[in-house]
């Protein structure tokens, strides 16, 4: 049918990649990236050694895996708009209680419904892709949604440290307090604006047509016939690895350059704000271009680029190295993100979508809740992060070599 968003200058669709932008800047930028630039002042303040340090990260994990489990189902019967905003208020109201907290007991159960909120508000985002965008065009809005994290890091990178210099030991407290309120404002934004399904304002999907509600006839029908199917499970497994190992340098880059390294906490930040300016690329870019190439084809070099990443911090090399790493890493972060939200719709389509993201997502989560712990006491064990990373570089070189052996359908030319 012909879309009345034909005649206004932009499709509503946009409006709704503008809100999941601000969802994961908020649910998983603020409520999760931040950490890795909090850690050194908590860990100082509350006394917390490496090991100690990673269950911060896997509590939230924990509560992110166990929350994407349920989300495909719960938004399928509240709608995902209502869903997502009331994740994003727990999210600020837990980051607020985790300002407060006075020890490693207060803040892991705090940070743990952190982990949920972030979950609860990431599926549902995710599989509006599907409702709102036909399959020539998910890969790009995937990409420009999960830019949002890379928003957040660069607002840390400069907004921490300053906050840490003005306040002191209790300048962590400060940022969280911050970061809770800015969160509670998208909480707002996505109640007032978001919608769950381009009919309820009379339209069609953009780039695509109508007919994109129901499953083509290529896609099992119910979410127990996609998980029946071998290629979401091997697209699980990449997803798993790549929760493992980006985790390690999300939660650990900046701790590993004052540390390991000696750089000033300034300097530190500097570096993270660049990931963050370059990982505002990432997902637009490799979403984009899964669209034009193929998904393996995508996967592939991004976690080629990661390998070099990882390796490179491993290496001890000079501070070219580290530029070098900074480049790769960040330039390709949030990519599999984008690349999987477009994958999912692919292979389940878009009333199956919600669940089959829900459902690697919740692969994803193990890894993400494995790789700051096992990193955490590889550092513990030799010192310092080489081992970390080293670990990270491997697993990853063999998510690349993997995912050329990966087959799903293609995107349709636009």
């Amino acid at each position: 049918m012909a879309s009345p968003g034909d005649k206004k200058p932009f499709h509503y669709a946009w409006v709704i990649v503008l809100g999941g932008t601000l969802t994961t800047f908020a649910a998983l930028g603020l409520g999760r990236f931040a950490l890795g630039m909090l850690l050194p002042a908590m860990s100082a303040d509350l006394g917390l050694g490496y090991a100690r340090m990673g269950w911060i990260g896997t509590a939230n994990f924990v509560g992110y895996l166990i929350s994407v489990l349920a989300s495909g189902i719960v938004a399928a019967r509240i709608g995902p708009r209502r869903m997502i905003a009331a994740a994003l208020l727990l999210a600020g109201l837990s980051l607020a209680g985790v300002s407060r907290a006075g020890s490693l007991g207060e803040l892991l159960p705090l940070y743990f419904l952190t982990g949920v909120a972030s979950g609860a508000a990431n599926v549902p985002m995710m599989s509006l892709v599907a409702a709102w965008f036909g399959s020539r065009a998910r890969g790009r809005a995937a990409g420009l949604i999960v830019s949002g994290s890379g928003f957040a890091i660069l607002l840390s990178g400069w907004l921490i440290p300053l906050l840490n210099l003005r306040h002191g030991a209790g300048g962590w407290r400060a940022s969280w307090l911050v970061l809770a309120g800015i969160i509670l404002a998208v909480a707002a934004f996505d109640a007032a604006f978001l919608r769950d399904r381009p009919a309820d304002l009379g339209l069609a999907p953009h780039g695509g047509e109508a007919a994109a509600f129901a499953p083509p006839a290529h896609h099992p029908r119910g979410i127990g016939a996609v998980l029946r199917r071998g290629a979401l499970w091997y697209v699980g497994l990449l997803y798993f690895l790549f929760g493992f190992t980006y985790v390690i340098a999300a939660t650990f880059m900046d701790t590993a350059l004052v540390r390991d390294r000696g750089f000033p906490e300034s300097v530190a930040g500097t570096f993270w704000s660049a990931v963050g300016a370059l990982s505002l690329l990432s997902g637009p870019v490799f979403g984009t271009l899964s669209d034009r190439i193929g998904r393996r084809r995508g996967l592939a070099l991004v976690f080629g680029l990661q390998t070099v990443a990882y390796a490179l911090f491993a290496s001890g090399l000079p501070g070219w190295s580290l530029a070098l790493a900074v480049g790769c890493y960040g330039v390709t972060v949030w990519s599999v993100p984008s690349i999987m939200t477009a994958i999912a719709a692919d292979l389940a389509g878009p009333a199956n979508a919600a669940a089959a993201f829900g459902f690697i997502t919740f692969l994803f989560g193990l890894g993400q809740m494995s790789g700051p712990v096992v990193a955490g006491a590889l550092a513990e064990g030799s010192g310092r992060f080489a081992s970390s990373f080293a670990l990270a570089a491997a697993l990853a070189g063999a998510a690349a070599g993997l995912s050329l052996l990966l087959r799903t359908p293609r995107a349709k030319p636009p």
